[in-house]
């Protein structure tokens, strides 16, 4: 089956913009007010800011906890974000912490438990570790991804698999799945406690 494409250009963007603009499903705050899931982001050295702005729009979608932004990594306010996030910078709760080391070490004293999102030797598929919660994850820089210290910080190392080609996915599509996938497993802890 061959897609269409739109003879007027103009047209699909107004599309999109009203698509984009017109989705809101609660005010902003509710949205604000809204319980979030015991579940951290530390982002690593991010380079770009529509990554960053990516991962705000998503953890406001998935219902993450909190951001915590290290080391050069973007920080709001700034237009590419702010473009990216469509507002969710306004109701996902964020902190500057200077280095991805200090986030966690203050993620570990409040007893999380703290996860580096990275492809290794010796890193467990995501779906494979047991996880425990409240919990965070380490997303690393776009070149880099994570160092040995790093991860080493870290209770544990896990992966999503990857079956092509190429052996990582952009930051910020990576940290979808996993966030969705944690999300799932909490709700699933969740119904378990409340059905005990």
């Amino acid at each position: 089956m061959e897609l269409e494409i739109p003879r007027n250009k103009r047209l699909a963007e107004q599309f999109w913009v009203r698509h984009e603009n017109g989705s809101d499903q609660m005010t902003l705050e509710e949205a604000r007010s809204h319980s979030r899931l015991p579940i951290c982001a530390i982002l690593d050295r991010i380079r770009s800011a529509h990554n960053v702005g990516s991962i705000f729009r998503t953890s406001d979608g998935a219902g993450i906890g909190k951001l915590l932004l290290c080391g050069y990594t973007p920080l709001p306010p700034h237009r590419h974000l702010e473009k990216t996030a469509l507002g969710a910078v306004e109701v996902v709760p964020w902190q500057h912490v200077a280095t991805t080391g200090q986030a966690i070490a203050l993620c570990r004293a409040e007893g999380l438990q703290v996860l580096a999102v990275e492809k290794t030797a010796s890193s467990l598929p995501l779906e494979e570790f047991e996880l425990r919660f409240p919990l965070a994850i380490v997303m690393g820089n776009e070149a880099d991804g994570l160092d040995e210290e790093t991860i080493a910080a870290c209770e544990g190392c896990v992966h999503l698999p990857m079956r092509g080609l190429k052996s990582s996915l952009n930051v910020s599509v990576a940290f979808g799945i996993v966030a969705y996938e944690l999300a799932r497993r909490w709700e699933r802890v969740a119904e378990v406690e409340q059905s005990s």
